[in-house]
């Protein structure tokens, strides 16, 4: 994929796509959920996925809301599999069970994805070790795909040292680890504090043979600082809402809002080289991680948008809680 990737700008590098809005949780950082809506059709869902295989799109990543409350994500990610597309899923995790992850072995998942907030369930997050712990030992056991667990720390994270202890058991049952900072409703940086910048730096320490590790983000981040950087969201990285519109991100809902089955390949070559003025106190880890790829060639020429405000994300998506 990466090297695809190097060889031509013209298509997609990980696109996320959204099956379902709604979640079984309400973590209260979070902006990216409803109780209430309907699963996206499957047949829809499938139309979708194949347009990205016309892209030729390297990833797939299914996320929410709760994926797994989609009554078809299996058919989906074999989908994503038939385009040549590698599958992941980003997921809460309490709807895991031995049969729920052989059926996903089934389906052809590649890559999995579980945030754990804090040690005891708290108002904040019930994402906790203790209610997830035996999830992860069944993904242990039974799982086929890779298993990474993110913690999280900063605004809003009660104990940092729970991250520390979710990192020791991720590293312990085999899987990889990641740390993220929380962000603000814009995913906008939110400089750690001394201790935690202590434990972000042994987390850090531990995940080093994590695939998805970009370590001078992070640092900067941890610290407060700007990234310098050329962010190919809407290009390289596509956000795909359970409307179907293209977006930069999860947290730039709104730009560029263009359905999918009309974003044309002219229009992701403008948001190639188009400047995101968000980007340098941005914290979406994963468009980082795809925009080093073109870090070395075409500098942006073409300005952006003002970010979304708070304000705008209340109107796209009636919510005002932070992720």
């Amino acid at each position: 994929m990466i090297a695809k990737g190097l060889i031509s700008t013209r298509h997609p590098l990980l696109v996320h796509v959204i099956p379902t809005r709604r979640c079984n949780l309400a973590c209260t950082y979070c902006n990216e959920f409803d109780d209430v809506s309907s699963p996206v059709p499957t047949e829809e869902m499938f139309r979708r996925i194949d347009r990205l295989g016309e892209m030729g799109t390297g990833v797939v990543t299914i996320s929410g809301g709760e994926p797994l409350l989609h009554p078809d994500l299996d058919a989906i990610i074999a989908r994503i599999r038939k385009n040549g597309i590698i599958a992941g899923l980003i997921t809460n995790g309490y709807l895991l069970v031995a049969d729920r992850i052989e059926r996903l072995n089934r389906a052809g998942l590649e890559y999995l994805q579980i945030s754990i907030d804090n040690v005891m369930p708290d108002d904040v997050s019930k994402k906790s070790l203790k209610v997830l712990d035996q999830k992860l030992a069944l993904l242990a056991e039974h799982a086929d795909f890779h298993v990474n667990i993110n913690s999280v720390l900063g605004s809003g994270v009660c104990s940092p040292e729970d991250a520390l202890r979710v990192a020791h058991r991720a590293i312990d049952l085999g899987f990889t680890s990641t740390v993220g900072i929380i962000h603000d409703g814009n995913g906008q940086l939110q400089p750690l504090g001394e201790h935690e910048q202590q434990i972000f730096e042994e987390i850090m320490s531990l995940g080093k043979k994590s695939f998805s590790r970009l370590n001078y983000f992070q640092h900067n981040i941890a610290k407060g600082r700007e990234n310098n950087w050329r962010c190919r969201a809407g290009s390289r990285y596509l956000y795909i809402c359970e409307d179907g519109l293209v977006h930069y991100c999860s947290q730039q809902r709104g730009y560029p809002g263009v359905p999918l089955e009309n974003y044309s390949d002219e229009q992701r070559q403008r948001e190639f080289l188009t400047k995101k003025a968000c980007a340098p106190r941005c914290t979406v880890s994963c468009v980082h991680q795809i925009s080093v790829v073109d870090f070395w060639r075409s500098p942006q020429t073409i300005d952006a948008a003002p970010p979304s405000t708070p304000e705008t994300l209340v109107q796209l998506t009636g919510s005002t809680s932070q992720h």
